[in-house]
């Protein structure tokens, strides 16, 4: 491998390891809970009343439609979701948060912001500045690649 890729390589390969080693800690901090992570975000997209469109849901989470329907089906069968018609469109449902699932999701932030303040404070303050600036500038970066991207693949 040229040197050049050597360097564009690792650190991707770094994000990557640190992504699934903090996947995994957020696993067991959740395991209390008995919800994944995919659950747990989905979570905290809803409120009490409301609720989000299903399909609004899945776009934020990056999921397709049958991930999404499995994910809820789990979750009201569980008593955590439920399921409405949306008031707007005949066609589609909305997602409300139960109590039940409000006090499972309040359990669930609770151990989870415990866990990335332990894992986080690896770093002191500084380096997490440093970090989070860098972060901040490739996740814009990569976001404007793939908009440009999706622009070229819908020009072809």
């Amino acid at each position: 491998m040229k040197q050049h890729d050597i360097r564009s390589h690792l650190p991707h390969q770094l994000i990557h390891d640190v992504y699934v080693l903090l996947d995994d800690g957020d696993r067991r901090a959740l395991a209390h809970t008995n919800l994944t992570p995919l659950e747990f975000n989905l979570l905290l997209q809803l409120d009490l009343e409301q609720g989000q469109r299903l399909t609004d849901v899945g776009a934020k989470l990056l999921c397709v439609k049958s991930t999404i329907t499995r994910l809820v089906d789990r979750l009201e069968r569980d008593g955590l979701v439920r399921r409405n018609p949306d008031p707007d469109d005949r066609r589609a449902q909305r997602l409300i948060l139960t109590p039940r699932g409000a006090a499972v999701r309040a359990e669930a932030l609770a151990m989870h912001n415990a866990a990335v303040e332990r894992r986080m404070n690896l770093l002191d303050p500084e380096e997490q500045e440093q970090l989070t600036r860098l972060l901040l500038k490739l996740r814009d970066g990569l976001a404007a690649d793939l908009a440009a991207q999706q622009a070229v693949d819908t020009e072809r």
